[in-house]
């Protein structure tokens, strides 16, 4: 027997989330990964390496529960937001019986992390706004277990409307968990369903330190919900999920200090990403800007493959969604830098006038 027939069945059908990473290129623009484009300096203050870390180290929980507006049993802290969707999986599926459910287009993981656990994955896709279709969830409900909604969805940009929202937690009420992939939420803060943890105690809230608070490399993310749910989850989570140095960096990024220098860079990122939409839409081969309320702008492109390759080709990556339902043509385009955005707009305004099935 091959080492490739001895992995589980699913596991060797699955094909691997290609994150921005993976996905390579050799660029110095950088933007296919909705990262803050420029470091963030920190300063180790812990030297007990030599000891294993808190399993939820008291400082962070204490004060990313406050910056949230929660109680700290009402927080768990893992390995990015991805281990929080992989943690409700397990706690909550049984794998070969249970199903989760989502609603294309919007992030891989869900789908990933639900056939590593040989779970089903159940796909509702969204309305021609990329809105959610209630009625095809309320016909999808059966066996469901948990449901994942990203607002602001990723890669769309757009929240998903709160009434929306209210109606799919009434709809899940006693069947499923309904989890809010929160991971752009602090360029709308507004939007957060954090306060809603006490009427729904099915909700579950998914949030990062990696947009925002600059801290992609970190991998530091977290779970919102009620106790009940913290508990079942604390008992399928690692005993060391975070380091000491992330640990020790993340309590710094979230004092009060850190706090207002994220809203700071978020002021800055929303002034770029106006100049790149209002740019992006003087653009000839630029067909639709889409509204956003993240730190990255979807676009319709004429040649969208040829004009992706063509950038690539320049040093500025982007992100090619054309394989995502309803996103035929579409790129991703980080809001980076003032710089990074102003060269992205004029290598743009270089391509030649293709028509839309060429280099498709």
């Amino acid at each position: 027997m091959s080492i490739e027939e001895l992995a589980r069945e699913n596991v060797r059908a699955l094909t691997p989330y290609q994150s921005a990473r993976r996905l390579g290129g050799n660029g110095d623009v950088w933007l296919n990964a909705n990262e803050y484009p420029t470091a963030v300096e920190f300063e180790l203050t812990q030297q007990t390496l030599n000891r294993y870390p808190e399993c939820q180290p008291k400082l962070v929980i204490e004060r990313y529960a406050e910056y949230a507006g929660v109680k700290p049993e009402q927080v768990l802290v893992s390995r990015g937001a991805d281990e929080g969707i992989e943690l409700l999986i397990r706690a909550f599926c049984e794998p070969g019986k249970d199903a989760v459910l989502y609603c294309p287009p919007t992030y891989g993981m869900y789908s990933v992390s639900s056939e590593a656990f040989n779970v089903e994955c159940r796909t509702v896709p969204t309305l021609a706004d990329w809105q959610l279709d209630l009625a095809g969830i309320a016909e999808n409900l059966e066996g469901v277990k948990v449901i994942y909604v990203c607002s602001p969805n990723n890669p769309t940009g757009q929240l998903i409307n709160p009434q929306d929202l209210r109606e799919l937690l009434e709809m899940a009420r006693g069947k499923a968990l309904v989890v809010a992939d929160e991971a752009y939420i602090e360029f709308c803060p507004q939007a957060t369903l954090a306060g809603w943890l006490t009427e729904y105690p099915h909700l579950v809230v998914l949030r990062t330190l990696s947009k925002a608070f600059a801290l992609a490399g970190l991998r530091c993310g977290f779970t919102l919900a009620n106790e009940e749910v913290i508990n079942l989850l604390m008992k399928v989570i690692a005993p060391y999920p975070l380091s000491t140095p992330v640990a020790d960096i993340a309590a710094q990024a979230l004092s009060p200090q850190g706090i207002n220098a994220m809203r700071d860079r978020v002021a800055q990122v929303l002034a770029n990403r106006q100049y790149l939409i209002s740019a992006l839409q003087e653009v000839e081969c630029v067909e639709q800007v889409f509204d956003s309320e993240t730190n990255y702008v979807l676009a319709r492109i004429t040649a969208s493959s040829a004009v992706f390759k063509s950038l690539w080709d320049r040093g500025i990556i982007l992100r090619d969604q054309n394989k995502q339902p309803s996103l035929s043509g579409c790129l991703r385009i980080t809001v980076g830098t003032r710089s990074e955005c102003e060269r992205t707009v004029a290598a743009l305004r270089e391509q030649p006038g293709l028509t839309a099935t060429e280099g498709v």
